[in-house]
């Protein structure tokens, strides 16, 4: 089992959306954050006053799954929320060493 998870930008998550619900992948998780990377922020004009606005808004999803579907996750993500410009955001893939569903105390890949 693998843990992906997604920085994107936020305006792309429904595209998100479709594109894993097309996969079959019945669930996920949506955070918003802030962060930076390469794109540095931004400066922004408020009554009057410029000002550098250094943290960005955005949505970081994760989805637990099967490990044979991580490849087919993460193209269909980036085919979901590629814009081409700076700032598209990043994808991590971890190992999961246990999964456990609450209600009915299902184990790993029967929890996803």
């Amino acid at each position: 089992m693998k843990l992906v998870t997604a920085i994107i930008k936020p305006f792309k998550l429904d595209d998100l959306r479709e594109a894993i619900a097309q996969l079959g992948i019945e669930g996920m998780t949506v955070t918003e954050v802030k962060g930076f990377g390469r794109q540095k922020g931004h400066t922004e004009l408020y009554r009057g006053a410029e000002y550098q606005v250094d943290f960005l808004p955005k949505v970081k999803v994760e989805i637990a799954t099967r490990t044979e579907n991580v490849e087919t996750l993460i193209e269909a993500i980036v085919a979901a929320v590629r814009t081409g410009k700076i700032g598209d955001g990043k994808i991590f893939v971890v190992d999961l060493e246990q999964t456990l569903r609450i209600r009915t105390g299902e184990l790993d890949n029967e929890a996803l």
